[in-house]
């Protein structure tokens, strides 16, 4: 059984684990692979620490937990760029899990409480954003109900130029 809490300093190091090996695994054919090589659990932790002591943050971060400890990671708050629609808008920042344990739920329980939480918070619907050629994280989207919007952004990766699909759910 997966239990989701909110993510404590306690586990950056496991979170970061969580997220570089989702990386490594979910983009090894889409990323350019210099990108992917250069990326260290080290290097993200001490991002993460800086922006998890930051005063002003307001994302939030919920690990899930499994029989062996952190096995998946969700950071949302309020969505970063104008959405057409009525109502606000949240975002799903990022969403991981560990890559032996895909498939068993972990990241619908994540994505699930994230949901929960930003309509407590008030927020009517979710966005993110996913790579266009990520199409196992397209599915995964489309199955808890998020739709693409139309909308696209692009981002530099080594010098490769990828875009990224904007994907929304009513909350």
């Amino acid at each position: 059984m997966v239990h989701v809490r909110e993510m404590g300093a306690a586990d950056i190091e496991a979170v970061s684990r969580i997220r570089v090996r989702g990386w490594l695994a979910a983009y090894a054919d889409i990323v350019p692979q210099t990108y992917l090589d250069a990326m260290s659990v080290e290097d993200d932790a001490r991002q993460r620490r800086e922006w998890f002591s930051h005063p002003g943050r307001t994302s939030r971060d919920l690990v899930a937990l499994g029989d062996r400890g952190p096995a998946g990671w969700i950071c949302f708050g309020p969505c970063r760029s104008e959405v057409p629609g009525p109502g606000s808008v949240g975002e799903v920042y990022a969403l991981y899990v560990a890559p032996d344990l895909t498939g068993q739920g972990i990241g619908r329980a994540l994505l699930d409480e994230a949901h929960a939480q930003m309509k407590g918070d008030g927020f009517e619907a979710s966005a993110l954003w996913v790579l266009r050629d990520n199409r196992r994280a397209q599915h995964f989207y489309e199955r808890a109900g998020y739709q693409a919007d139309g909308a696209a952004q692009d981002d530099v990766y080594d010098g490769v130029t990828l875009t990224e699909l904007r994907y929304q759910c009513v909350l």
